[in-house]
């Protein structure tokens, strides 16, 4: 799970919160409270890797804006967390320091499972109790996919709400800092921690928060008040039943129904035509941007750099630097990276930009009209769908590793909510019955409504009653 610890600061850290608190100057709801954090974010003089070789030797100079707002709070960093390199994958497999092993697994050998991706190692630190909270990021489902498979929740802001200065990029239009914590409420609290303006960041919402932004649903979750839903309305989108949709996930999805009827939510059917589409759309453009953003690493200026490349003694400095940069990025750059940059190159070529990525474009405005449409003029206040077509799937599925569209297709029902921009948030609901693996259900809600989008969440979670169940492993540590 952790790819770099700091005890000795982590130790130091707790010592002065617990004398600030002592002395009755808390400096918020998590001063003293341990994290994670996923190792895509910059922490000044902490190594930062993003899973990958060409970044192994990288020490930042600099504070992201989340985990500084998140020691603002008087919270306690364990240190970074493995993930998919630079955020390209569904299962913390394509890593430079292994895969991560989901807590739920019945052993550590064949019969392993995935944490998810790519933020997984967030999502297993969190499962396996070693952290109150920890931060991951999703462009197409890299919170909200491995929190299901982990049995927590996993809470994606609307694009924008949180800051992205300071964590490095796979996708920039779409990359969202997002949450990993085991219940709505504590979400909520390190959402509201991190979340607001900053300037550093041209892409971060200008909208000021109040300082009980999410209060509510804190409160609510902490004196386990039944959440009362009269007068939401709750989608659930047509295109979603494919026939491809295991029996039992729809049995979780049809509980899920239940369970917000119950709390006093009206049901009601949904469109979202371009859902199909969103896939392949997603796809294109996140290439794309991967491709343009991945261009920094070339070995001159910070990271890996291939050996034996004598810049100064070649007569020829020009294809001694093209030496430079195709070795530095072949040697530096895992196969599931390459395969993105290579098809985000071809996208953005002259004769397929515009049979490609200005499609993309212009499919990525219709999802946003699909979503605004049923939001605004149906007057639906979240939709309500599974967050995986499956369960996790072992870690040594050659399937996975040899039929990349296979492992795409994982994220099929969250990417919509990165294409349209809006938050969403997978709640544990269910253990798959043959194996006991957790499933998730995910509400998504309009832009900018986290306040709706928790407080459904965290009626869903009240009703689920997923809370007090455990990984075995864990269980039996405890024991």
């Amino acid at each position: 799970m952790f790819v770099s610890t700091d005890f000795e600061r982590a130790l130091q850290l707790a010592k002065a919160s617990d004398e600030r608190r002592a002395a009755g100057h808390s400096l918020g709801l998590l001063d003293g409270i341990p994290v994670g954090v996923k190792d895509l974010f910059c922490m000044e003089n902490v190594p930062t890797t993003a899973s990958s070789k060409i970044l192994e030797n990288f020490l930042s100079p600099y504070e992201s804006t989340a985990t500084q707002r998140l020691l603002d709070q008087g919270a306690v960093p364990l240190g970074k967390l493995n993930m998919d390199e630079f955020a390209m994958g569904s299962g913390t497999i394509y890593s430079k320091f292994g895969a991560t092993i989901n807590p739920w697994s019945k052993d550590l050998g064949d019969n392993a499972v995935v944490a998810g991706g790519s933020s997984g190692g967030s999502a297993a630190a969190v499962a396996s109790g070693c952290c109150f909270a920890a931060l991951g990021s999703d462009t197409g489902g890299s919170v909200r996919q491995p929190a299901a498979y982990c049995g927590v929740v996993g809470l994606k802001p609307s694009y924008g709400r949180v800051s992205r200065h300071g964590m490095i990029s796979y996708a920039s239009s779409l990359d969202t800092p997002g949450v990993f914590a085991r219940s709505v409420g504590d979400a909520a609290v390190v959402l509201q921690a991190i979340a607001g303006p900053d300037h550093m960041d041209s892409t971060c919402m200008t909208d000021e928060l109040p300082e009980n932004w999410c209060s509510n649903t804190v409160e609510t979750s902490q004196q386990s008040k039944q959440v009362d839903l009269t007068g939401v309305r709750v989608g659930v989108p047509a295109e979603y039943f494919v026939k491809e949709l295991p029996e039992e996930i729809l049995s979780v999805w049809n509980n899920g129904v239940a369970w917000l009827r119950g709390a006093g939510a009206q049901v009601v059917s949904v469109s979202l035509p371009t859902t199909k589409l969103c896939i392949p759309a997603y796809y294109i453009l996140a290439c794309a941007e991967a491709s343009s953003n991945l261009s920094r690493y070339d070995g001159v200026r910070y990271g890996y750099r291939a050996k034996d490349i004598a810049l100064e003694t070649q007569e020829d400095q020009s294809d001694a630097l093209h030496d430079l940069y195709c070795r530095t990025r072949s040697e530096g750059f895992g196969e599931e990276v390459k395969r993105r940059i290579l098809s985000g190159t071809f996208v953005l070529s002259a004769g397929a930009m515009s049979d490609y990525y200005e499609r993309g474009v212009i499919l990525r405005q219709r999802i946003r009209q699909d979503f605004q449409r049923v939001f605004e003029e149906q007057g639906v206040d979240v939709l309500l769908t599974p967050t995986t077509p499956s369960g996790p799937f072992p870690v040594q599925n050659k399937q996975a590793k040899e039929d990349p569209v296979s492992m795409y297709l994982n994220d099929v029902m969250t990417v919509p909510a990165n294409m349209a921009g809006v938050p969403a948030i997978s709640i544990p609901a269910a253990l798959t019955r043959d194996s006991d693996y957790p499933l998730g259900l995910q509400l998504m809600g309009g832009r900018k409504t986290e306040e709706r989008l928790l407080q459904v969440a965290n009626a869903l979670e009240q009703r689920a009653s997923f809370g007090d169940l455990v990984p075995a492993r864990v269980y039996a540590t405890e024991r």
